[in-house]
């Protein structure tokens, strides 16, 4: 069963991987009020959201900030409630602080009538460590073609069809 997720005062806020190189999965996992959750989404989702937050920390009026989280690696246990299908960030005002909005991805296939969601309040802090991170996860991973950009596999010697 899924279920909807709202965290007002998030604890704990990282994406991660789990598997080797060229068969990660890729989770957004958050704390708030005791509960941790996990959900899986895609490398490129990863990347997006990283660079979207980064945009919009840009974009505020500077303030004064404490450090980052120091240790943004994932907590086990890692089980999916759900796969992200789409992503939104918001921004508070009044409080200063951003949102985190996640969507579950409904197949056209499935009986579901409404996708259930993630909503994560975040400290200015927070998402930077949340950019940081995500940057590290996703350049951790195969290297990419210098020229179409698509993961090398290891099993081709490097080698990319595009190269011919």
């Amino acid at each position: 069963m899924t279920e909807s997720y709202s965290f007002d005062a998030v604890e704990f806020f990282t994406v991660g991987t789990l598997g080797p190189r060229g068969e990660r999965t890729f989770y957004l996992q958050g704390r708030g009020d005791g509960k941790l959750v996990s959900f899986k989404l895609e490398k490129q989702q990863v990347m997006a959201l990283a660079d979207y937050l980064d945009q919009v920390l840009d974009d505020l009026p500077e303030t004064a900030l404490g450090p980052p989280p120091a240790d943004l690696s994932l907590r086990e246990p890692v089980v999916s409630a759900w796969t992200i299908g789409a992503l939104g960030v918001a921004y508070a005002d009044d409080e200063d602080r951003l949102i985190v909005l996640a969507e579950e991805f409904v197949d056209d296939d499935d009986d579901v009538n409404e996708p259930n969601h993630a909503r994560f309040v975040l400290r200015r802090e927070q998402v930077i460590g949340l950019i940081h991170r995500a940057r590290d996860v996703v350049s951790a991973g195969r290297a990419p073609c210098e020229y179409c950009g698509s993961p090398l596999q290891p099993r081709n010697g490097g080698w990319c069809a595009c190269s011919n």
